[in-house]
């Protein structure tokens, strides 16, 4: 069981967004930029703030995904 952030990486790839994008505009660390890349765990507030930025919903730029 596992978050995927496929979506959120589809977005950034259609918009253009590269982490010199989120750095410049002080969305995320580049801790949690790494982490969404590699498939890690990232909190709350980085949704949120991903979310704000995008202006979208959670449910758009990640879902679960059952791997059993």
């Amino acid at each position: 069981m596992s978050i995927s952030y496929r979506k959120l990486l589809a977005i950034f790839k259609e918009r253009g967004i590269t982490s010199y994008t989120i750095k410049k505009d002080n969305v995320i660390g580049q801790a949690s930029y790494r982490k969404i890349q590699e498939g890690g765990h990232i909190d709350t507030r980085t949704i949120e703030s991903l979310c704000k930025y995008l202006h979208c919903q959670p449910g758009d730029i990640m879902e679960y995904v059952d791997e059993g």
